[in-house]
């Protein structure tokens, strides 16, 4: 009787446990691999951006090089070819070419391309049509799709030649090819572009589909990049239903399709219920012998658990060391646009500070002058002040230079106390050489007392520099442009910037990434996302508003160190 009872609860105990552990293991590998899936999505719509965006920039930069130019002038390209050579390896693109108006190819990274006529090519037709910088993709003899940006080159009015960047697209079908995804890129026109399968290119999605199904891309391309041999078990692509994922990337309507495979969800599931049921099945067999030797398999069965239980903790410290180092690299690609937003405002301030570094430099040499001159009529005294003046002008160079130096490192973990109108006051003198080339009139209200607020001094100051930057940028077209920075203090610290610009158009877009107002090549659109980002670490929020008088008003609104001690507390 007493084994027929423990035969009975097994049986439903075991039929209990594989039940929820059947939809539990179920749900969570589904997730996982969905997971992965859309960070992987992620990750390639923002690589094809980035790489495209980087090789924009390089006709409109090459394009007025006075090397080029001059060897278009005079038709000599002896060098020319080595110049474009050692511009290729530091940009990254695919190929760099140099065409004269007769779309003839007279200095090119890969030479086998020099003498290629070219004058009917839409690269060629459309970059001499225009002023700007023109984009062109088109299929190759070997139907892979070549994406290139091509300008007109100018001597003043004239018109010279035309330059052409190819970029690199093959290396992202190279980089996906061996993954558990069949990944392909369409333009506006549902066109594939770029894929893992090469028999998808230049199809209508459906179509390609239609010519060789997403098992199939799968397996090619594992096979391809030798991950699985040619005798794979059809079972690892005879899973669950395949997951189709799209993304935008925003760049002339393109989306990246990937089909995932969920890797045999319901085969992995089964392998861990088989070892459950045999478990229980052992257990089953073990209870006829706890009956006689209790006591001897009890610890054989605390055993047993304890194995179980150890690899369940090493399962779950594996999972929650992923999860901590994709938080961690999350952190650390935030940070780095934040310091490369900061780089690029060092850049555009580079040439005023270099203004302001002169005058100094030209008044010591005056100096020195003056004191050689005093020292061979012997008056050594006089000479003396001379040399004060220049130790001054050193000091005044000293102090430009620290707060570049200080703006250029990146901000800290740990917060501090600072005092918000020494952090006005240090980016303001960043920023003083800019505003004195804008002539802008400043007016800053700052209270007489301490503003302390808890917070990361490099962070703050990278704000508010990037705020006066937009207000600088705003007021470019301004007869008499105005700017107004208040600090107040009350139940919360408010640093408010005001500009006498045109206002602003769209602010429910404002803070959104990549969204600008400006002219292409002049911003991308991510420095109010990456202050708006960095205030709310600060516990903050920062706002933005059209003036009652005109122009714009941003408000940076952070907690007094009171209210963050108290919170703390």
């Amino acid at each position: 009787m007493l084994a027929r009872i423990i035969v009975a609860s097994t049986v439903l105990v075991a039929i209990a446990v594989v039940y929820v552990a059947n939809a539990y293991l179920t749900e969570r590998f589904v997730e996982t691999t969905r997971t992965r899936a859309e960070l992987r999505q992620s990750l390639y719509a923002g690589a094809i951006l980035s790489e495209l965006q980087r090789n924009s920039v390089v006709p409109l930069l090459l394009a007025r090089d006075q090397t080029l130019i001059s060897a278009l002038n005079v038709r000599d390209f002896s060098a020319s070819s080595q110049r474009l050579i050692s511009y290729v390896d530091e940009i990254g693109a695919a190929s760099i070419r140099l065409m004269d108006m007769d779309g003839r190819t007279v200095a090119a990274t890969d030479r086998t391309q020099l003498g290629t006529l070219h004058r009917e090519t839409p690269f060629f037709t459309e970059a001499v049509d225009t002023t700007d910088t023109v984009f062109t993709l088109a299929p190759d003899a070997a139907g892979a799709y070549v994406a290139s940006f091509s300008r007109l080159v100018r001597d003043g009015t004239t018109p010279l030649g035309v330059l052409q960047v190819q970029v690199d697209l093959a290396q992202f079908e190279s980089r996906w090819r061996g993954t558990t995804a069949a990944v392909a890129v369409t333009d506006a026109g549902g066109t594939v572009i770029l894929s893992t399968e090469p028999r998808w290119r230049g199809k209508p999605l459906d179509q390609a589909l239609q010519t060789m199904s997403v098992p199939s891309a799968l397996e090619r391309a594992l096979a391809t990049t030798g991950a699985f041999g040619p005798d794979t078990d059809d079972g690892y692509f005879s899973g669950a239903a395949l997951m189709q994922m799209e993304a935008r990337v925003p760049f002339r309507g393109w989306r990246l399709v990937s089909f995932t495979s969920y890797e045999s969800v319901r085969e992995r599931v089964n392998g861990v219920l088989a070892l459950i049921i045999m478990g229980f099945a052992l257990l089953l067999a073990l209870g006829f012998y706890l009956l006689n030797r209790r006591s001897t398999l009890r610890s054989l069965l605390f055993q047993r658990e304890s194995v179980a239980l150890r690899r369940l903790n090493d399962r779950l410290s594996r999972e929650v060391a992923e999860r901590k180092r994709v938080q961690l690299e999350l952190k650390e690609t935030e940070q780095s646009l934040a310091q490369s937003s900061k780089l690029a405002a060092l850049g555009e301030m580079s040439a005023a500070v270099s203004h302001e570094l002169n005058q100094p430099l030209a008044a010591m040499k005056t100096y020195l002058a003056g004191a050689r001159l005093l020292l061979d009529r012997r008056r050594p005294e006089e000479a003396l002040s001379s040399f004060q003046r220049i130790d001054d002008l050193i000091d005044r160079m000293g102090a430009i230079t620290r707060q570049l130096k200080s703006y250029a490192r990146k901000g800290g973990e740990a917060f501090e106390e600072v005092d918000v109108r020494q952090a006005v006051s240090a980016a303001l003198t960043l920023m003083e050489p800019q505003l004195r080339q804008h002539k802008v009139r400043l007016t800053q209200a700052l209270p007489e007392q301490p503003v302390l607020v808890m917070a990361d001094r490099l962070r703050l100051e990278q704000v508010i520099i990037n705020l006066v930057r937009n207000a600088l940028d705003a007021m470019n077209d301004v007869d008499d442009p105005e700017l107004d920075i208040l600090v107040t203090s009350g139940e919360e610290v408010v640093i408010a910037v005001r500009d006498s610009g045109h206002g602003i158009e769209a602010p429910e877009q404002l803070f959104e990434p990549f969204y600008t107002t400006k002219k292409p090549g002049e911003g991308v659109g991510l420095g109010l996302a990456i202050s708006s980002g960095i205030v709310s670490n600060l516990g903050g929020r920062l706002t933005a508003r059209n003036g009652e008088t005109g122009g714009a008003v941003f408000e940076v609104r952070l907690p007094t160190l009171e209210t963050r001690l108290d919170a703390a507390e």
